[in-house]
């Protein structure tokens, strides 16, 4: 999943610098909202 969103934020020319964070963002969001869902 990780290589994927880095693979979509380079696609729409997301910063270089920032892409680290910005995936590390998006994993907590994506596990935050599969904990909601099966609790």
């Amino acid at each position: 999943m990780k290589v994927t969103v880095k693979k979509i934020l380079r696609k729409y020319g997301y910063p270089t610098d920032k892409q680290q964070k910005a995936t590390e963002t998006f994993l907590e969001l994506a596990k935050l909202l599969c904990k909601d869902l099966t609790d």
